[in-house]
């Protein structure tokens, strides 16, 4: 699905964060990607979907090699990103407009749209948000719609950065759940080391700019 060959990057010329990474996402994969802070982990997950754009090396997604931002549109349809923050992933006024915003993008009617933003909210047993104001909802009823806003463009892999930081317990157990029961390939960023017992089949280290 997502193949990283020798990549390379770095903010500062000096510092590389990533220095000649080997990476490869199988589908049914589940990996965990663990490491101390600021070794690089969101900056991975970012040049997998072609947020950051490597120094040197390739990104290789969905059997073909991705280079300029056209190439990345797809593949961010494909690979759903969820940030570590989920005040980055909603911009629009409406939880269904938060929702729809992907589909549409992907080129659905607004009749189509509905029927996924409906679909989408229903088995993350959030209905009746639809209409309700992003930017009023609790933080973790933001961070359940930003995943929802991610499977509503009905994803093959999601990169998950984070995603049960500073939920309540019983929202984090409510998201583990929906996120075990998903059957997508999985990269997971997580201090929580039960998230990736739960979650992971498979665990990398990033340290010192590599993957062990």
């Amino acid at each position: 699905m997502i193949r990283l060959e020798d990549v390379r990057f770095a903010y500062e010329t000096a510092r590389p964060v990533l220095d000649g990474i080997d990476f490869t996402l199988s589908a049914g994969d589940k990996v965990a990607l663990n490491g101390p802070n600021g070794a690089g982990k969101t900056t991975l997950l970012h040049l997998m979907v072609g947020l950051v754009t490597p120094q040197a090396g390739r990104v290789i997604a969905f059997g073909r090699p991705r280079r300029a931002e056209k190439d990345f549109v797809e593949v961010r349809a494909r690979a759903g990103l969820l940030f570590q923050d989920a005040d980055d992933q909603l911009f629009c006024p409406t939880v269904a407009e938060d929702v729809a915003f992907g589909p549409l993008n992907q080129g659905k009617t607004k009749a189509e749209a509905r029927v996924i933003v409906h679909q989408t909210l229903s088995e993350l047993g959030l209905e009746g948000l639809e209409h309700r104001v992003t930017h009023k909802l609790s933080g973790g009823q933001r961070r359940l719609v930003s995943l929802a806003a991610v499977l509503a463009m009905r994803p093959e892999a999601l990169l998950l950065d984070e995603p049960t930081n500073a939920l309540d317990d019983a929202t984090r157990a409510r998201l583990l759940d929906i996120l075990a029961g998903l059957p997508l390939a999985m990269v997971i960023v997580s201090h929580d080391r039960d998230v990736l017992d739960r979650l992971a089949n498979r665990e990398v280290r990033l340290e010192a700019g590599r993957l062990t």
